[in-house]
């Protein structure tokens, strides 16, 4: 469904305010935490964790230490906020820089996140002029002059936050990479008894559904509702027939192994008969 679920990312992010709030306390000048720290200040999820601390400062400062990392750069006061007592550059900015210098996979990751943050609505609705004017703020911080601005623009066009989990986002990317068009995002599909049941993706132009398949659906007890791994994979079941035979479309699904490169996904969906048109 379309609400917030959980991720497997979220002792980094811990880890990271943790480092950030212990620097913070040392530090001479206070600090402005920049791009993977400040991301994790504002709830993002991190895909990996390099053990530092990431600032923002002016060219004149010293450079990066073996625990702190800084980036050169000019801050205007709208690209400031404040998080728990800690500096760090705002949503919109702290998402166009990671869409700058981060690898292709954590920066759709975290704008799809941020996206979410700003644009989900519950029940289960989306703002799109909510998501186009976030989307807006943060090209407006990519100069023509900006290293990695190329990137940069391309991954907050493609950033959409109904994609829930990292899992999701970097799908959207293997999916793209292999020719498909763009998939329809967590689309209801009418249920048994009223009920609504929500798909990841709708590969239409495959007539197909997929779903990323994290285990924290199977083991999260805030996701399976107090029951045992078998009544989930029980549920899971029943719904998935429901699909197919009210759709009448296959439902493939695949995990954090499938989506490592293109062609590991491309080859789990041809075992199922998927391909793009």
């Amino acid at each position: 469904m379309l609400g917030q679920r959980s991720s497997p990312t979220s002792p980094s992010r811990t880890g990271r305010s943790s480092g950030a709030r212990a620097y913070a306390a040392i530090a001479s000048i206070p600090p402005i935490f920049a791009t993977r720290t400040a991301a994790a200040l504002h709830g993002l999820p991190l895909l990996a964790d390099d053990e530092k601390t990431h600032v923002i400062s002016t060219a004149d400062r010293p450079g990066s230490g073996y625990e702190v990392v800084r980036h050169r750069g000019q801050l205007d006061e709208d690209d400031l906020t404040e998080i728990g007592g800690l500096r760090c550059t705002s949503l919109s900015r702290t998402v166009a820089d990671l869409a700058r210098t981060d690898s292709r996979e954590r920066a759709v990751s975290a704008a799809d996140a941020a996206l979410r943050k700003v644009a989900f609505r519950a029940p289960e609705t989306y703002d799109d002029d909510a998501a186009d004017g976030f989307t807006d703020m943060a090209l407006a911080h990519i100069s023509p002059t900006s290293v990695g601005r190329a990137k940069a623009r391309w991954v907050l066009t493609f950033a959409n936050g109904r994609a829930q989990l990292p899992g999701e986002s970097i799908s959207r990317i293997r999916l793209r990479e292999l020719g498909f068009a763009p998939p329809s995002l967590q689309v209801p599909v009418a249920g048994p008894r009223g009920c609504t049941y929500w798909v990841d993706f709708g590969l239409d132009d495959a007539d197909a559904w997929g779903e990323f398949d994290g285990t924290s659906k199977y083991r999260d007890q805030t996701m399976t509702g107090g029951r045992s791994t078998s009544e989930v994979v029980e549920r899971e079941k029943r719904r998935e027939d429901w699909i197919r035979g009210v759709t009448k479309r296959a439902l493939v699904r695949w995990g954090w192994g499938d989506i490592t490169d293109a062609a590991s996904l491309g080859r789990r969906l041809a075992a199922f008969g998927v391909r793009p048109r």
